[in-house]
């Protein structure tokens, strides 16, 4: 199962590495991370996706995170109405007579294209990690020349839905 973990923490040379270093001790695999200042100065958010099977461990987790003499606040947010986003930027071989075909493909995804070469295109796509997946699904069968993704990013929701609203919303 897929867990959404933030860790506010004060920004300093060397936190990146503990926090990431306790999750490599607890056995965690890290599928994405991301970190950015905050609206505090001298404060940044990491956020984490991990794949973890045993509830107690995320438990576990956050408990030892939070005793880390760098980080101020730690919280599981995967059970929350939560806003997540990622960037990805993906180089596709495109020559001229299939643009017009891709460009009718990206369009829904509300994809930008940020450079052109004579037979590349590079699109900019941001969205719900979901969302990234399908976007590179389809440009796929053209040929991805390149690809890179930021990681998801997230935050909890103002107004929260209640408990079994949510849960069907993430699965």
């Amino acid at each position: 199962m897929k867990r959404v973990i933030t860790v506010t923490v004060i920004n300093q040379s060397g936190v990146l590495n503990r926090v990431t270093g306790l999750l490599m001790k607890r056995q965690f695999n890290i599928e994405s991370i991301t970190v950015g200042h905050t609206e505090k100065a001298g404060m940044s958010k990491m956020t984490f996706v991990v794949n973890v099977e045993d509830e107690q461990k995320v438990e576990q987790l956050t408990k030892q995170l939070q005793k880390q003499i760098d980080v101020i606040k730690v919280n599981d947010i995967t059970d929350k109405a939560i806003v997540m986003r990622e960037l990805a930027l993906v180089k596709v071989i495109s020559p001229p007579h299939l643009r017009s075909e891709m460009n009718s493909i990206i369009e829904p995804f509300r994809a930008t294209v940020i450079d052109t070469a004579k037979n590349v295109i590079t699109y900019q796509v941001t969205g719900n990690p979901e969302k990234i997946e399908a976007f590179i699904d389809l440009l796929r069968p053209y040929g991805i020349k390149d690809l890179t993704r930021t990681g998801a990013t997230a935050f909890v929701r103002e107004t929260q839905k209640p408990q079994s609203t949510q849960l069907s919303i993430l699965q």
